[in-house]
């Protein structure tokens, strides 16, 4: 039985259809569309994060009427983020956690009581401030949350418009090129793109314009030339001409870059004085407020001891400059997302590994040892062991301890140690832990690092070699021979050796230029892992599919694109050079300097208040004979009572950690600053400016160390009347 003239023209209307398919050669066709979703949903319904799980078991016990206003703030920043939870339950999960560490605080005060007879008010005070920040915190973090989400995506819109504009110069298809920008895009703004297919699929809109332009003004408040961008993608599909068409595409690209740049160029100069304030406030004034502190603990007769200065200096302090600094970070436009290839390089393995940690462990344990061997020497052995500068025929110091642990008559505990010698081995404390990361660090991130080197050199002479190769495709040359050419063109630079992995993996294996490029074991994008240059070459794949022509237009406008994107990121390292170049000094020198100055101080003034103490009990001087311009020594001696200092030794270990500290929370906020998230770049900086700065500490701290004490003990000789 022949067919209808209908079953005739279904069959027609599906061969064109898969016709159309296998020239656009999508890797999945629109009758997938539901398998996509299916994963879109698989991606979107992730497990849920910690602060999502306690919201919904903590949070849900506490019953709030959340007011309508802050419901309205609250439920936009989870939408926003992608956070399964309700407004009452984010509030509900703040207000616990007050109450909790509250009611805590309380009882940990109140057992100390018991034990000791005396309230621990420093102790409670911290507790109280620690759960007024919490509450602070995370009554805040879904708006943190959702300005972590949008910058994220923020630094994928320039890639995502280039996806989007040389898709359309081939195929002016808006729907194709959204679901192609879709496929190569990371999360969230991948998943974005998804669920704009996602949201005609089950009806919420009619069109894919529509739900376009309503994703789309989630961001009107935040950035403009995104939303500016995509509606010129959207009216080249009006234009009447083919040269009008392109110029409107160009045109999208060049308001996201010019866009880009002015957010950047805004930052750089915001920047500035927050970066400031935190290295004064952080930084400066708490290393010179360490100067005071010997002093003050004996005018308090012992209430501040070196556990008070431990918790101030070595976690609250650092805490804030590390919430303050996160908070100017938070605000730093997004630009060109950072690779998610290091993964797949063959040297990965290496940044994985834990061997480095057992390394740097047998290399800086030895350093940790001699630094705690006072302490080891004093409780260790039934009898403490110590020594004095007479007994090894040095009279200068007379009879001074190299240890000097003292037991406080009121207490009848142990203090100290108070020597100088016991303050000098303290240094390798600090330095031992900075030596452990240093050593760690360099040694995960060496092999990478040397490739993101060559990387960084490719990208930089990308723009050319992309021309290059635009050229060959238009002379005619197919793909897998053209690069072959350009790397025998370009002997002996980067691009050369990217190319060349690719002509091997062509000629020799036989596989295809996709392959050659994106194969997970032997591809090339594997050894030279660059968000631009993958973006680049899969733009290339798409290309070349509508022929070699089309291709190479494509390679010409990632080449105008690329020195166009080298331009912006040129201009803004000349902005921050300021920011930056300060951060690193203050760093490396100045906040090394100052706390060895400081150490040493401390030093000095323990070793005069002890020497006198001791000239004193061994009859040498009398406690009524006077200082000139100060009183009896006896006043001063009672005043100062070196028992209830802060010994110097504990002091140092205390700074030694904090300038640690520091040298981290400053080397990432310089690091996200100049590039953005980068976990190797951050390792590979700590490492190097760890070594830096405690090591102009440690020889700082013992030239300050040794000669504030000599001048101590010409002091002590000089001033009695």
């Amino acid at each position: 039985m022949g067919k209808t003239s209908k079953e005739e023209a279904k069959d027609i209307f599906r061969k064109f259809e898969a016709k159309i398919e296998k020239e656009l050669a999508f890797e999945e066709g629109a009758s997938d569309y539901s398998k996509e979703y299916r994963r879109f949903k698989e991606e979107t319904l992730a497990p849920l994060s910690l602060y999502e799980r306690a919201c919904k078991t903590i949070g849900s016990f506490v019953k709030l009427k959340v007011s309508k206003k802050d419901e309205a703030r609250i439920k936009k920043s989870l939408q926003a983020a992608r956070l399964d939870i309700e407004p009452r339950e984010a509030i509900g999960l703040s207000i616990f956690t007050l109450i909790f560490v509250i009611f805590l605080s309380v009882v940990i005060s109140v057992a100390v009581y018991l034990i000791t007879d005396a309230f621990p008010t420093l102790i409670f005070f911290l507790f109280v401030i620690v759960a007024l920040f919490l509450f602070y915190y995370l009554n805040n973090l879904p708006t943190r949350l959702e300005q972590k989400w949008r910058l994220k995506a923020s630094s994928q819109m320039v890639p995502c418009i280039l996806y989007l504009v040389v898709y359309m110069r081939h195929t002016s298809n808006l729907e194709r090129a959204i679901k192609f920008a879709s496929q190569h895009l990371q999360p969230p703004l991948g998943l974005d793109l998804k669920k704009i297919f996602w949201d005609v699929e089950t009806s919420k809109f009619s069109t894919i314009k529509n739900a376009l332009d309503a994703y789309l003004e989630n961001w009107r408040e935040y950035n403009l030339e995104f939303i500016e961008a995509f509606h010129l993608i959207e009216s080249s599909l009006y234009e009447p001409s083919e040269s009008r068409r392109i110029k409107t595409l160009e045109k999208a690209l060049e308001v996201i870059l010019d866009g880009v740049y002015e957010r950047m160029l805004h930052y750089t100069h915001d920047v500035k004085a927050p970066i400031t304030n935190i290295y004064m406030l952080g930084i400066v004034l708490p290393t010179l407020g360490l100067a005071l502190l010997p002093l003050a603990s004996t005018l308090l007769q012992g209430a501040i001891n070196w556990v008070h200065v431990m918790i101030l200096f070595n976690i609250v302090i650092p805490f804030l400059v590390f919430y303050m600094t996160n908070n100017v970070l938070s605000k730093r436009p997004g630009g060109f997302g950072e690779t998610e290839l290091l993964e797949r390089n063959p040297d990965y393995k290496y940044y994985k590994s834990k061997k480095p940690y057992a390394i740097a462990l047998l290399i800086a344990l030895p350093f940790f040892l001699i630094g705690i061997s006072p302490l080891l020497l004093h409780y260790i052995p039934s009898q403490p062991v110590d020594f004095n500068f007479e007994q090894l025929g040095i009279t200068y110091f007379e009879n001074q301890a190299f240890f000097d642990f003292k037991i406080d008559p009121d207490t009848d505990r142990t203090a100290g140690p108070f020597g100088p010698i016991a303050l000098l081995l303290s240094i390798f404390i600090p330095f031992s832990i900075a030596l452990f990361f240093a050593t760690a660090y360099k040694l995960k991130t060496q092999k990478l690092i040397k490739t993101r080197g060559n990387t960084k050199k490719l990208e930089k002479e990308f723009a050319s070699s992309v021309f290059q190769l635009g050229n060959r495709l238009a002379d005619g040359i197919p793909a897998e021979m053209a690069f072959g050419h350009v790397a025998s063109s370009l002997r002996g630079t980067p691009t050369a050796g990217f190319f060349s992995i690719v002509n091997a993996n062509i000629q020799q294996v036989g596989m295809s230029v996709k392959s050659a490029i994106f194969n997970k074991r032997r591809g090339a994008i594997n050894y030279y892992p660059s968000e631009l240059i993958r973006t680049s070459m899969q733009i290339l794949i798409e290309s070349v599919k509508k022929g070699l022509q089309v291709a190479s237009r494509a390679l010409m406008a990632i080449s105008d694109y690329v020195k166009n994107i080298h331009k912006v990121n040129e201009r803004l390292r000349d902005l921050l050079a300021d920011v930056t170049s300060g951060m690193k000094s203050n760093m490396t020198f100045l906040a090394p300097l100052l706390a060895a100055i400081v150490v040493g101080l401390s030093s000095m003034i323990t070793m005069i208040l002890s020497k006198l103490s001791m000239m004193i009990e061994m009859g040498d001087l009398s406690a009524q004979q006077t200082l000139a311009g100060v009183g009896t020594l006896g006043t001063i001696t009672n005043m100062f009572n070196v028992v209830k200092m802060i010994p110097p030794y504990w002091l140092q270990v205390i700074v030694g950690i904090y300038i640690i500290e520091i040298i981290f929370i400053l080397t990432i906020t310089l690091v996200t600053i100049e590039s953005g998230e980068d976990r190797l770049g951050e390792k590979s900086e700590i490492s190097k400016m760890l070594l830096t700065g405690i090591t102009l500490y440690t020889i700082a701290a013992f030239i300050a160390i040794i000669a504030l004490a000599i001048l101590a003990t010409v002091a002590v000789s000089g001033i009695i009347i």
